[in-house]
């Protein structure tokens, strides 16, 4: 019987910084750390330090939305070190993984749905629902936090701003979290996606000719 295939999954997005090393759907190891900034020093030690350096058969990164740097980071990590082991390099949605986590944690309750809402650039947040299969249903979006409250509408939010959310409209139940790594197995497989261009959720303050900002995502297959 052949062995699992081990996957290195790195989270560099937001806030958070986590790494977690798996083979098959089993955690081998990982780790978390709320940096807030500095990501770009702690990733690389952070995967060092998983057994066999974090060597894998394939690597899954965080496209964002988040931090514009967080998520360069990431991705420079994952496509250097896949170049190096010969290993495909996927992506995920932060928020496809933050809602993954809620549904873990809230169980029945989260039957109705997810709405994720993070925070964004210039006081903006982004959010997007979840059905409770993890098939997204309000798109990606970046709001004002009014605009977010009038439009969430589940019950259950997760996310960095979850709780600012709730109390903006009045109801509902929030989950302050953050993607970890480590929680890599809760994504559905239809989460993954083939295409690692970066889902910044927004336009960006300065545009270059002929440069278009992909909101959209591509499932792998």
């Amino acid at each position: 019987m052949g062995t699992a295939q081990r996957t290195l999954v790195i989270d560099s997005a937001t806030e958070a910084c986590s790494v977690a090393l798996f083979d098959g759907a089993a955690l081998i190891a990982g780790d978390w750390q709320k940096l807030g900034r500095g990501h770009a020093e702690r990733l690389v030690p952070m995967i060092a330090a998983l057994p066999g350096n974090g060597r894998a058969d394939r690597i899954v990164v965080a496209l964002g939305p988040g931090s514009f740097t967080g998520v360069r980071v990431g991705l420079a990590a994952a496509r250097a070190l896949g170049f190096a082991w010969g290993a495909p390099v996927l992506g995920y949605s932060t928020l496809a993984l933050v809602a993954a986590m809620a549904r873990d944690l809230a169980g029945a309750e989260a039957a109705a749905g997810i709405d994720v809402a993070m925070t964004g650039g210039h006081g903006e947040w982004f959010v997007e629902s979840h059905g409770p299969d993890g098939a997204p249903g309000l798109p990606l979006s970046s709001l004002p936090p009014e605009e977010a409250a009038s439009t969430c509408r589940n019950l259950l939010v997760a996310g960095s701003q979850a709780r600012a959310l709730v109390e903006r409209r009045g109801f509902g139940t929030a989950l302050d979290l953050l993607p970890d790594a480590r929680c890599f197995a809760l994504l559905p497989a239809t989460a993954l996606l083939t295409d690692t261009s970066p889902l910044y959720g927004r336009a960006p303050d300065a545009r270059l000719p002929a440069t278009a900002v992909r909101t959209a995502t591509q499932p792998a297959q």
